[in-house]
């Protein structure tokens, strides 16, 4: 069946009613241990993850990512040598459960814990470990594995938390907003649930997950960073304004005017290459893309090749990153 129903705009079409139906009889197939799938809606746009009957329901109510014709989230591969255009799906993907996932992720955050972990009783000599990452991992690890509350098998205390936080960031809601949802869905669920009580405690369980930022005081009028040489002045040099508020003399602390959060960029592109996932998308450019003089990635452009033939050593390793 051709897939130009998804373009459709007459969601009560038969011809886009049968397209459903016919992604949906996909999914059940390629994936038939899913409980949940990634829900390709408009709205939710592969990004978050819902029952098969819900996401149905989503593609009737909010239609389909018009560019979504290729459904590879959901098992289908496409060979990207071949000149015909035809998917292939004999080599399928599993949609894993969101609970897998999470756990992915720390493995992925912390390798060599993991490494360890599972080589205990073999005779290779374990990789050291700082006993304060070690003690962030094992935090990690018992809320992906306690149940959200008793006899709940969809949600981990760590999943669920990842869920809702990342809700938080996409539809940009405010911390108040946050905590008082949180508190109704804490209240809706069991008595015994687990659910952080408010978005102050639900950073801490992710805590070991992020990789954080560094606090650098700044000039109120933006005039300099009280940085480096500049770390120990309590007033700026280039218009005499205090660092810090002024404040009632019984505090003990000193509150700073301004403050920047620098996010540093190395261990961020680090991440990139501790997971399996993200590590083969940063090498695509050299190991998976098709040369064909098409314009498809900023590879195929005349600046890259520019930059390759002036660093041919640089080039060579398909790991070293452009910014």
């Amino acid at each position: 069946m051709s897939r130009r129903w998804i373009q459709n705009p007459n969601r009560c079409a038969d011809e886009y009613l049968d397209g459903i139906e016919e992604f949906i009889e996909f999914a059940r197939r390629h994936n038939p241990s899913a409980t949940r799938i990634r829900c390709p809606c408009r709205r939710c746009n592969n990004t978050f993850w819902e029952t098969i009957e819900n996401v149905g329901f989503h593609l009737v109510r909010n239609g389909m990512i018009e560019t979504y014709s290729i459904w590879n989230l959901h098992g289908e591969q496409v060979d990207h040598a071949s000149s015909s255009n035809a998917p292939r799906v004999d080599n399928v993907e599993l949609i894993v459960d969101p609970n897998d996932q999470v756990m992915g992720i720390i493995q992925d955050a912390f390798p060599f814990a993991s490494t360890n972990i599972n080589q205990e009783g073999e005779d290779d000599v374990p990789t050291p470990i700082d006993s304060a990452e070690f003690e962030q991992y094992e935090k990690l690890l018992k809320n992906a594995n306690q149940e959200l509350y008793p006899g709940c098998k969809s949600f981990s205390v760590l999943t669920a938390i990842v869920e809702l936080m990342h809700g938080k960031i996409k539809y940009r809601m405010s911390n108040l907003c946050f905590d008082y949802f949180l508190g109704v869905f804490k209240r809706m669920l069991p008595t015994d649930n687990c659910l952080p009580k408010d978005h102050k405690h639900a950073q801490k369980v992710l805590h070991g997950l992020g990789l954080g930022y560094e606090k650098i005081h700044a000039c109120k009028n933006n005039c300099m960073l009280f940085y480096k040489e500049h770390e120990t002045l309590d007033t700026c040099p280039i218009c005499n304004e205090s660092r810090f508020k002024m404040t009632s003399q019984n505090r003990t602390t000193k509150i700073p005017q301004k403050v920047m959060r620098y996010l540093p960029l190395k261990p961020r592109l680090q991440r990139l290459y501790m997971s399996t996932h993200t590590a083969t998308d940063m090498r695509w450019h050299k190991e998976k893309r098709v040369d064909d003089d098409v314009m498809r990635h900023p590879a195929d452009g005349e600046a890259w090749k520019e930059f390759d033939r002036t660093f041919p050593e640089f080039a060579a390793d398909p790991r070293n990153v452009r910014l």
